[in-house]
């Protein structure tokens, strides 16, 4: 066996020898010409740039030019040497300025002197290694004002050098080509198991990992064979860990309840996760691959993303976003992902939706003010008017008449108030359920035009309905019409005389739509977000003079959303508003579609 493997790789080894000498000789010094060329012109180049900048900065200031020269130097990677016209030291970017020290002696000092421009490589003591010198004249209206000298490290000559043992090692193929001709018939009983061990190994660089090779004799190839087919199922294992580690921080990123983006250095997005689409209410997934000042709109996210690309330091904040007609609180921690070679390699965002926890901690600041700031008018009224009665006023009948009248719409009003307080708690209570039945909800609004004809009325205000298809919908009738009614009265409190109010319910495939449309004051944007707050007015004046609470659109949200049905609205000043509700037909869709 030995003589065997003496007689194949003993030719094989002399010929490739001789092919590796043959290139080494023959490319080694063509490659180094051809880099040192390039290098030349690189540094000739950059010798422009640089002295372009220290023209623009002038030689005055030795401060500003020192900095100017190191900052440059940074960033080109070059040692930068600023000289005087008398060859004395102005700036130096790799050490301190030894003014004292003479470079006119230098060859590439000399023929700058001598021509503009010079150049040379040898050995610097300064910075322990060879360097490439390039000098450049500095002239000021035909006057030579400096010399600017970059020197280039040549290590990378070096880094070529081992490239072209790459080219070398490449040759192996042709040799073994040639010597495979030569020795063909000797060693075809060789060739045929290594050409069957290469097509499995070209099988498993593809993924194929169930590839198997036929192992044959205890011998060299055999037990190449047999480690080929050890390797294939260990690949096998390795994989199918990989895959389940994968699959696993797939399921885990998609499933967190906060929102993940990842941007890369180039400012693009490359992950987002589930959760990003349910806090942004946008398909994220188009977000993916674009440049992040493009695809995200929010100007809050977009300025603490370039806050740490500047910085490369950890920001976090608290933000509120403008989603669609909500106001969205956001706590973000955004921070650098660093490389091994400390370079920044992109950002992550994490997003935690603290809406709700805000509204709670809101809710419970403003409550008691809210509660008491909309009792303490009508109580006032009821308090002030009764003490004028009780000082004299009863006995006059008229104007006993009037106080006692304004003290019953006073009653009526704060009565509204309390129901609607203890109507909201109800609907918010964990224990609240709807009773669910077909509705119609035709014959539904044709009730609730009839119940609010008087008041469209005495505002002479046109209410129209106009129904395309059968709407008919599973849900809670009674809370259904509460709905309707809230949305119709807010319409026609807020829509001046000879207004129009018209409600369109449209039949979808697996949905209806329901639209209140007012010709009324309308909202702008800023106002959208928050008018189903509690409390919250457009126009508190318009709607205390029209009884209104302040409750009522926070009452239909929340009936709104126990029917799982999405709300909307769109509104311009002083041309009207428009409510949008979308219900599912089935009570059972719902279900599904909200797990």
């Amino acid at each position: 066996m030995n003589s065997y493997r003496a007689k194949i790789l003993l030719p094989l080894t002399l010929v490739v020898f001789l092919v590796l000498a043959s290139l080494g000789a023959l490319l080694g010094p063509l490659f180094k010409e051809f880099y040192f060329e390039q290098m030349t012109d690189r540094i000739e180049k950059e010798a422009d740039v640089v002295a372009f900048n220290v023209y623009q900065a002038g030689l005055d200031d030795e401060g500003k030019i020192q900095q100017i020269v190191s900052t440059l130097a940074d960033q080109l990677d070059v040692r930068i040497t600023l000289l005087s016209a008398d060859q004395q030291v102005v700036a130096e970017s790799d050490v301190e300025p030894d003014h004292t020290k003479d470079y006119s002696s230098r060859p590439e000092i000399e023929e700058a002197v001598r021509s503009g421009r010079g150049k040379e490589m040898r050995y610097s003591n300064t910075v322990g290694e060879e360097l490439l010198y390039y000098t450049v004249q500095l002239e000021d209206e035909g006057e030579t004002v400096g010399y600017l000298r970059l020197a280039l490290a040549l290590d990378e000559l070096n880094r070529i050098y081992r490239d072209i043992w790459v080219f070398l090692f490449m040759s192996f193929s042709v040799a073994f080509l040639v010597i495979f001709a030569l020795t063909s018939k000797i060693t075809n009983q060789m060739i045929v198991p290594i050409e069957e061990a290469t097509r499995v190994a070209n099988q498993l660089a593809q993924g194929d990992f169930k590839a198997r090779t036929y192992e044959g004799e205890a011998n060299e190839t055999g037990n190449l064979n047999r480690s080929l087919n050890v390797l294939a199922e260990n690949l096998g294992q390795i994989t199918k860990t990989y895959q389940m580690q994968q699959e696993h921080l797939e399921t885990l990123i998609e499933n967190m309840g906060s929102g993940l983006l990842l941007i890369n250095a180039k400012g693009d997005i490359t992950l987002a996760n589930r959760s990003c689409k349910d806090i942004f209410q946008e398909d994220t997934n188009e977000w993916l691959h674009k440049l992040y000042y493009k695809a995200i709109k929010h100007k809050q996210i977009i300025k603490l993303v370039q806050e740490i690309f500047l910085t490369e330091k950890g920001k976090r904040r608290q933000l509120e976003l403008p989603i669609r007609i909500e106001l969205r609180h956001v706590d973000v921690y955004g921070a650098p992902i660093i490389g091994n070679n400390d370079r920044l390699k992109g950002i992550v965002l994490v997003f935690h939706d603290i809406t709700e926890l805000k509204k709670l901690e809101k809710a419970r600041k403003d409550f008691v003010a809210n509660v008491s700031h909309e009792l303490k008018t009508p109580v006032t009224s009821l308090k002030g008017f009764t003490e004028t009665l009780l000082s004299g006023a009863i006995e006059d009948k008229e104007l006993s008449k009037k106080f006692i009248t304004i003290i019953s719409k006073e009653s009526d009003r704060l009565e509204s108030l309390i129901y609607d307080l203890l109507e909201l708690s109800k609907i918010e209570d964990s224990q609240f359920q709807l009773n669910w039945q077909k509705v119609d909800l035709e014959e539904m609004i044709e009730d609730v035009k009839v119940m609010l004809e008087e008041p469209a009325r005495k505002k002479n205000i046109d209410l129209k309905v106009k129904i395309t298809g059968t709407p008919f919908i599973e849900g809670d009738p009674l809370r259904l019409k509460q709905i309707i009614i809230n949305l119709m009265n807010n319409a026609i409190a807020y829509t001046p005389e000879d207004g129009v109010v018209t409600v369109r319910v449209r039949e979808q495939t697996e949905t209806v739509v329901v639209e209140v449309e007012d010709t009324g004051i309308g909202m702008n944007k800023k106002e959208l977000p928050r008018v189903f707050e509690r409390f919250y007015r457009v126009d508190r004046a318009r709607s205390r003079n029209s009884g209104g609470t302040g409750l009522g659109l926070a009452i239909v949200k929340h009936l709104a959303e126990a029917h799982k049905a999405k709300v909307d609205v769109s509104s311009e000043v002083n041309k009207g508003t428009i409510f949008m509700l979308t219900f599912y037909k089935d009570k059972l869709h719902e279900e599904k579609n909200d797990s």
